[in-house]
């Protein structure tokens, strides 16, 4: 097969995940990333960015729908019948 079609799609992995070189300072790294940032091509960070947007979206749907659950949970306990009792 050619070149082209092996290669990995730049945009793909636009988002930075953190170093695993424990040996870095936090200077060094943040460098890196800094350069990561400056150098990335348009279509990088329009993924990226889409990346972000998708998962913050994903996590606060989360959030809601175990809100709802939780609500509903809450209904069906406080839907105990009342006793009432009527004095003369």
């Amino acid at each position: 097969m050619d070149a082209p079609s092996t290669t990995k799609n730049p945009a793909m992995a636009s988002c930075r995940k953190k170093k695993t070189d424990d040996d870095a300072t936090f200077l060094e790294d943040l460098k890196d990333h800094m350069d990561e940032f400056i150098y990335a091509s348009m279509d990088e960070h329009k993924t990226c960015f889409k990346k972000t947007i998708q998962k913050m979206f994903g996590m606060s749907r989360a959030v809601a729908e175990r809100s709802a659950s939780e609500a509903k949970e809450a209904e069906v306990e406080s839907a105990l019948p009342l006793q009432t009792s009527v004095s003369q």
